[in-house]
């Protein structure tokens, strides 16, 4: 047993889910809220989430809630399991109910569309700054099936004050997730959101049939673009070389339990993008990504040839064949002159 500390994780999806075992494992106290009475009711009577993680035993001491009150008694870390487009709401009924100040952990992956607010500035938008202690990102190459099976995983976490990073780094740290440190906040949600937009893309490449040498492509230049977006936007270009950039890029680009890579599959096999989401059963966090990362490259004026193609897929019903076509066939440029430009950005 690590601590005693108390930790609710709001959110029992898939990744709430895992990263509550994670805590649990760690000897803490979890509790593990959700607005879903049924699911809450097999967490505490079966200790499963079938749903999310099929044939995965839950630890005992994972506690589940559907009372946010009472999930939030005596608590002062709370990691927020939730996609992007519930944020909002979510904290609007943590912030009606809490009793003392929190640290808020985000662990979801995206970027509001038209605000074009990373999750760390919705969280500080919408809480009464005396509610929160620190706001501190979770993020990293980390699919939740592999979690609950407890294989060897790596992740970032990062804040404004580092203090509260490195609490919430003890609070995961295992012999199965490893947990580092980085300063650079914009540059750790920068990656792991845009990240989803080129899973997307890579996802579309396979279903057209298009194989590896398109996939290693599409991933080099994915992170060129990702690069030179959160560079002018004021990252730390190494940012992008770690695990919130390539690493988490990869693997979200070539897993089978990348949601993103599965919804362009479909996409490239020739599915409407609607049939699609209401196949998944789950967010797709790369479709509201797509449409943040466009209006940013407009806002910062940075060329991003491969999330202008995709939203033009998603958004503007161009043919997914097309779009890459026409990828293929822009004109000529130089590999180093562009990394000389992100690197400009920095200095």
């Amino acid at each position: 047993m690590k601590n005693s500390e108390k930790v609710t994780v709001i959110g029992a999806g898939s990744w709430g889910t895992a990263l509550a075992m994670v805590l649990a494992d760690n000897g803490l106290e979890v509790r593990l809220w959700g607005h879903k009475a049924d699911q809450i009711q097999e967490i505490n009577e079966h200790h499963t989430n079938h749903k999310y993680l099929k044939d995965v035993k839950l630890p005992e001491s994972i506690i589940g809630y559907a009372d946010m009150k009472e999930s939030l008694d005596g608590i002062q870390t709370v990691i927020l399991a939730v996609p992007t487009k519930a944020i909002r709401q979510v904290l609007g009924q943590i912030q009606e109910v809490q009793a003392n100040p929190l640290t808020v952990v985000h662990v979801s992956k995206g970027i509001e569309p038209d605000s074009l607010l990373r999750i760390s500035e919705i969280i500080e938008d919408e809480m009464n700054p005396d509610n929160l202690r620190s706001v501190v990102v979770l993020s990293g190459p980390s699919h939740a099936e592999e979690v609950s099976l407890r294989h060897p995983t790596t992740v970032t976490v990062s804040a404004k004050d580092m203090k509260y990073a490195e609490e919430v780094q003890d609070l995961f740290m295992n012999q199965n997730f490893r947990v580092y440190t980085n300063p650079d906040m914009l540059g750790v949600e920068i990656g792991g959101a845009l990240k989803n937009i080129i899973a997307l893309a890579a996802g579309i490449t396979d279903g057209l049939g298009y194989g590896d040498n398109a996939k290693a492509a599409l991933i080099t230049r994915g992170l060129a673009e990702i690069a030179r977006l959160g560079t002018k936007m004021g990252a730390n270009p190494l940012t992008f070389s770690g695990l919130t950039g390539i690493g988490d890029l990869i693997v979200t680009c070539t897993s089978v339990h990348s949601r993103n890579w599965r919804a362009g599959n479909m996409l490239g096999k020739g599915h409407k993008l609607q049939e699609v989401l209401d196949n998944m059963g789950m967010v797709v966090e790369g479709v509201r990504t797509t449409k943040a990362g466009h209006q940013l490259a407009q806002k910062f004026e940075v060329i991003m040839p491969i999330t202008n193609a995709l939203y033009d897929v998603l958004f503007n019903n161009v043919e997914a064949k097309e779009a890459v076509d026409h990828l293929m066939s822009r004109g000529k440029t130089n590999e180093m002159e562009d990394l000389v430009n992100i690197l400009g950005e920095r200095s």
